[in-house]
């Protein structure tokens, strides 16, 4: 679950709060029953606590601290190299006065030490996070899930140039220019899908 957990990191800590649990609700939803879904719960209904402070809706931040806090009471302090440990304690903190919110923003989530930004995320990190980006931004997902299946094929064929992954890497690291690179990514989408269909039949008997 490496690439959605960091994914998430970076996504919560550019500010996307409600965002960043779509990045680790999936693969949650999938694990059983133990440390790794309690880690991703917690840190679901962590996104969700601040988020609902944000919102002022002081009573939702203050009920999902105190169940973020049940999930993610008996980790390890870095588990996964997160900083569990302060995010227990801002919930804490928060459970007693969510309001504390407008006097300073929560912290930030770390991944092997360092607080992981947009422009950190690695090749699978960044195709997760755009999926998510655009779901939030209200960018066209499908656009995006074509461009991330190109991607994926490009580098299993080993190459690493492919413009798919460039414009994706492009598209989460680079918020100035995101609705031109979006708008490329779709043009390059629509002509490898119309190159595609061009040759699919061609062989076949007729």
């Amino acid at each position: 679950m490496d690439a959605q957990l960091r994914a998430g990191v970076a996504v919560y800590n550019a500010g996307r709060y409600h965002a960043a649990h779509d990045a680790w609700e999936g693969r949650w939803l999938d694990l059983p029953e133990g440390d790794d879904e309690r880690l991703l719960h917690g840190l679901i209904q962590f996104t969700a606590a601040v988020y609902h402070a944000r919102e002022r809706n002081w009573s939702g931040a203050t009920g999902l601290a105190d169940s973020a806090a049940d999930y993610l009471a008996d980790l390890p302090p870095d588990y996964h190299d997160v900083n569990v440990a302060t995010v227990r304690e801002y919930l804490a903190a928060l459970e007693r006065d969510p309001e504390r919110i407008e006097r300073g923003p929560a912290p930030a989530l770390t991944y092997e030490g360092a607080a992981l930004g947009l422009t950190d995320l690695d090749v699978d990190g960044a195709f997760v996070a755009a999926g998510v980006l655009a779901e939030d931004l209200g960018y066209d997902e499908e656009v995006i899930e074509r461009a991330t299946r190109y991607a994926r094929a490009d580098l299993e064929a080993g190459d690493e140039g492919s413009e798919f992954v460039t414009f994706l890497l492009d598209f989460v690291r680079d918020a100035d220019h995101r609705g031109i690179v979006f708008q490329r990514l779709s043009e390059h989408a629509d002509r490898r899908e119309h190159r595609e269909s061009d040759v699919d039949g061609l062989f076949e008997e007729r």
